[in-house]
């Protein structure tokens, strides 16, 4: 008897990063990171490559030089290219060929995503013109100066329009990979990531860049046990003032820490990651859609399924569809490889 045909391995999503000397070191060790190879510990889903405007020696801002052997060729078959920072020393103008290269990917369909300072890249090749876009906050009137046409947001840690993403700078772009990662596997494969980076959940696009205490404030004024605590209790019916009674204070100075700390309010941030907690347990469970609201602290499936579709502009039962699809192609593409 002839066996059935094993299932193809689903195939992994392509990055590749153009480098650019001097490399600024940080952000592309934080595109490596999300997009990089964890071994056994994460089912792969990424396939992450390097190249450069001239394959070879591509000096760093660290002090060492990276051998890179592909050329600009290889952003031909990238599903995202991302740019990881891009070094003042660089020159003044994006090199014609690499502005050609990144458009001629984008008109085919290509991500692309600029770390840091790597938005001026996709600004050079006019794919945020009329847009708004993040970067790193020293760099900022940098890049409103030299491309008018793009509206530079100086304080968000990043902004993502499906096809061209960017981000602030330092963390930040972690917290975009993140963020992209999210949007292409889903919020549980994501949160497996993050926890294997020893990351805590990535925080939202919309947070301010500077997510620190005021210069006088005392270690006490920290959200972080708060946050902890919250984290926990995503099922209770928790309303700004209970928050602040736990924070032992009022809820207009709750209010005001969260604006200085995470630039959006204490309701916005716990519905965000009610959200999330939704998003992993429609991928990961058989749970009815009312079951999960009441788990998550969301009341009822009518009020999931508003505050689901606002945040995603999906429905519960599509985004399962999609991500359990998803899920159990790549379960079966990694029996067959454990068979092999």
């Amino acid at each position: 008897m002839t066996p059935p045909p094993r299932p193809e391995l689903p195939a992994p999503h392509r990055v590749v990063a153009l480098l650019m000397p001097p490399q600024p070191a940080f952000p592309l060790a934080c595109a490596s990171e999300v997009f990089g190879d964890h071994g056994t510990a994460v089912p792969v889903r990424y396939a992450f490559r390097v190249c450069a405007e001239r394959p070879g020696t591509v000096r760093t801002d660290a002090g060492y030089d990276l051998l890179v052997a592909a050329g600009l060729d290889a952003l031909e078959g990238a599903d995202t290219v991302l740019v990881p920072g891009w070094g003042p020393s660089a020159g003044g103008e994006v090199p014609p060929a690499v502005v050609a290269a990144v458009r001629r990917a984008h008109a085919r369909g290509a991500r692309v995503v600029g770390l840091c300072a790597g938005a001026f890249v996709p600004a050079a090749a006019g794919l945020l013109d009329g847009r708004r876009a993040a970067t790193h906050g020293a760099r900022a009137a940098e890049l409103a100066s030299r491309f008018p046409r793009v509206r530079v947001d100086p304080a968000v840690l990043y902004v993502d329009h499906g096809d061209v993403a960017t981000s602030a700078g330092g963390a930040a772009g972690v917290d975009l990979c993140l963020h992209l990662v999210s949007a292409d596997q889903g919020a549980g494969y994501a949160a497996r990531l993050a926890r294997r980076m020893v990351m805590p959940p990535h925080r939202e696009g919309c947070q301010l860049q500077y997510a620190e205490l005021p210069a006088a404030g005392p270690a006490a004024d920290s959200l972080a046990p708060l946050l902890e605590w919250l984290g926990e209790r995503l099922e209770q019916p928790l309303s700004v003032a209970d928050m602040a009674a736990r924070a032992r204070v009022s809820p207009r100075t709750l209010t005001r820490r969260f604006g200085e700390q995470l630039g959006i309010s204490p309701g916005r941030w716990l519905l965000d990651r009610r959200v999330a907690a939704t998003r992993a347990l429609l991928e990961e469970t058989d749970l009815p859609v009312e079951t999960i609201a009441r788990r998550v602290g969301l009341s009822s499936a009518v009020n999931l399924r508003r505050r689901f579709h606002e945040a995603l502009r999906t429905t519960p039962a599509a985004y399962r569809r999609a991500f359990r699809a998803e899920g159990a192609r790549a379960a079966a593409g990694a029996d067959a490889a454990a068979g092999s």
